[in-house]
């Protein structure tokens, strides 16, 4: 969108934008544009509802030409809005769950219509009559979309990549975004990247332009709202919890069944995927196609629980086996997909994993994220139910609580929790103490000072990255509500979207044209979720006590009874193997030579870090920690190498040229 509205837009920047992200929609391309408002949308399309690829082809205009639309992701139940839409003389072009938007939105007002989109999307929406852009994304930011502007135009994507496409955007890594890549937990809303943003989940930024300048603002729609003390009850049954997750989980998956190819799904030792594969398997006439992933690490593989679980339901299961090594084979590729820096190679794991459903012949797969996050399933949220929750607990039942903790999750420390109690001021002010979820990533981010290139160190002396964080926090949504809540409401705001949807989720599927469904995320079963009382979450030293209740008679006995397992990658120290390939890929990206040309990192603090890790008096728990410290390092490496060293313009430009997209 330009400022100058009489400018007109190129179709081969248009073209190019939409052909470096060709892995996410090879079925089908297009671009239109305003040309008398400087208006130009394209479009890469991943088909799955509507195969026509002419009659569903994007970007769409509204048959009075006003509206331009390109969509990502999908609506659910699509078919009941639509069937009311056209009883009310709305006429339908395509069978495309996409078209919902051209006809909700001159019938309604915008909070309306956003009320009536349910599920996983990023949209953008021009209105020519009001000269207006709209960016939307979902209520949890399942489906990326990133927006800049410069002084002559505002650009938007599903990527950064897209973005950098444009020859107009600037490509360079802040000192702020390189800091909290480092430290692996993100700003909510930031990027990387000086001037480039994320729509957050759950807004909409519209953008008008008056007299040649943008007027920007960013409204909320919606947010995980949790009731305040005095306004819990404990008036419903426990049956009552129990059958409205039951029932609430079941239309979830239901809905995303739905698609016009097949659809499978992802299956690891834990409640949250068996749970989707048992209703899966019961909503359909024939075997589910069930996809594992196995390590060589008897510490961190499940697929003894998951071949149980395919051979209760009848599934046809497919596992891929990983060996540890291999994985950092496949980092670079990994990171230029996710965009941002990845603290653990089950990042990679998932990119592997997608390719080897698409070469199946799956292009959907309905997944298991979001139940964690929903019913209290983290080993972090134990901690603070049980330090912050229970005003009641003795110090002897506290001291008995925290050996619990430390007993059963021996793996997660220095990832998942911290080694030792972190606080932080801000944090503190905001929430009520500093979340668990946090505490291992802000006591990491005492190493990131001396990993800085001098001068960033220097601009950076005084930077508190919990003072960033917390203040994108909406204070509304935490201030008198119970402990539990407010670390589920920050882990969802922090770590579901700025990491486990994004290199755990869409960005590595994606890679590989392949989407991916969170049946838990669905905005009506979360509703239901903030209602349910704490202990209906975490009872006794059971967590997900609700879900696990509410799919007894799915799950097998040894995984009702199983206690919380995260499901993650094992760390480079574990296996020699591994560390030995993790170092060979930090000798060609951490060399003092990269390090100096990149001007990111300082070449002394990167030898003392590793030298750290391997003084044999450093402890398990700040090796994992170091691990995704280094893991980090090559991270932001690679991004320099191929997002500001690499011409991206000319490379997206050669890339549709290749596809024949460019316009005549």
């Amino acid at each position: 969108m330009h400022a100058d509205p009489a400018r007109p837009v190129d179709p081969k920047v248009l073209s190019a934008m939409a052909a470096i992200q060709y892995h996410r929609g090879p079925n089908g391309y297009g671009w239109k544009a305003v040309q008398d408002r400087g208006v130009g949308f394209s479009h890469a399309r991943l088909s799955i509802i509507d195969l026509n690829e002419q009659r569903a082809k994007q970007p769409f205009l509204s048959t009075d030409g006003n509206l331009l639309l390109a969509h990502n992701g999908e609506f659910y139940d699509y078919k009941r809005l639509r069937a009311d839409l056209t009883s009310r003389g709305a006429n339908f072009v395509t069978k495309s769950d996409s078209e919902l938007v051209l006809h909700l939105y001159p019938r309604m007002d915008l909070e309306a219509m956003l009320k009536n989109l349910r599920g996983e999307f990023a949209f953008a929406l021009y209105d020519k009559h009001k000269d207006r852009l709209i960016l939307v994304r979902d209520r949890f930011g399942i489906k990326p979309l990133y927006w800049t502007q410069t002084d002559n135009m505002l650009a938007f994507g599903s990527e950064l990549k897209v973005l950098f496409a444009h020859p107009e955007v600037p490509r360079r890594i802040d000192s702020e975004g390189l800091y909290h890549q480092l430290m692996q937990t993100i700003v909510p809303g930031s990027t990387p990247f000086a001037g480039v943003h994320q729509i957050k989940p759950g807004h909409m930024l519209i953008v008008e332009r008056h007299h040649g300048r943008f007027q920007i603002r960013d409204e909320k729609y919606w947010d995980m709202d949790y009731p305040l003390m005095d306004e819990r009850g404990e008036d419903a049954s426990e049956e009552d919890y129990i059958e409205g997750v039951r029932e609430g989980l079941l239309e979830a998956v239901q809905l995303r069944l739905e698609a016009d190819v097949p659809v499978a799904c992802y299956l690891s030792g834990g409640i949250d995927s068996c749970s989707i594969l048992g209703l899966s398997a019961a909503s359909q006439q024939s075997p589910v196609k069930a996809f594992t992933i196995g390590f060589d690490d008897a510490d961190y593989d499940e697929t003894a629980i998951a071949k149980e679980m395919a051979q209760s339901v009848g599934a046809d299961q497919d596992i891929m086996m990983l060996q540890a090594d291999h994985l950092y084979d496949n980092f670079e590729e990994t990171v230029w997909h996710t965009e941002r820096s990845i603290y653990n190679t089950l990042g990679v794991a998932k990119m592997l994993m997608s390719r080897h459903v698409y070469q199946a012949g799956y292009r959907v797969v309905v997944t298991g994220e979001g139940s964690d996050e929903l019913f209290s399933g983290y080993p972090s949220f134990r901690r603070d139910m049980f330090l912050h929750g229970l005003d009641t607990l003795s110090a002897a039942e506290r001291a008995s609580w925290e050996q619990l903790l430390g007993e059963s999750n021996k793996l997660f420390k220095g990832a998942m929790l911290a080694e030792e109690e972190w606080h932080d001021a801000a944090l503190d002010k905001i929430v009520g103490f500093t979340p668990s979820c946090l505490q291992p990533w802000l006591s990491s981010s005492q190493h990131v000072p001396g990993l800085l290139q001098k001068d960033r160190a220097a601009q950076l002396k005084d930077y508190r990255p919990g003072q960033a964080i917390a203040d994108t926090l909406d204070a509304d949504m935490l201030t008198g509500r119970h402990p539990l809540d407010k670390a589920q409401y920050v882990w969802i705001k922090t770590m579901l979207e700025g990491q486990i949807l994004t290199w755990g989720g869409d960005r590595v599927d994606m890679a590989n044209s392949m989407e991916a469904r969170p049946a838990f995320l669905d905005h009506h079963l979360a509703e239901f979720a903030t209602q349910l009382p704490p202990t209906m979450r975490i009872r006794g030293r059971t967590e997900k006590y609700v879900l696990r209740e509410a799919m007894r008679g799915l799950l097998p006995k040894v995984l009702y009874e199983r206690e919380k397992f995260a499901f993650m990658a094992p760390p480079a120290h574990t296996d020699p193997k591994k560390w030995q390939a993790m170092k060979a890929l930090a000798d060609r990206f951490l060399s003092q030579e990269q390090v100096s040309e990149a001007g990111l990192l300082d070449p002394q603090g990167v030898q003392d870090l590793f030298a750290l890790h391997e003084n044999p008096e450093t402890s398990t728990a700040t090796q994992v920690q170091l691990d995704a410290v280094i893991n980090h390092m090559i991270s932001v490496q690679i991004m320099h190498e191929k997002f500001v060293k690499t011409d991206v313009p000319a490379q997206a430009m050669k890339r549709a040229e290749e596809l024949s997209w460019l316009p005549d």
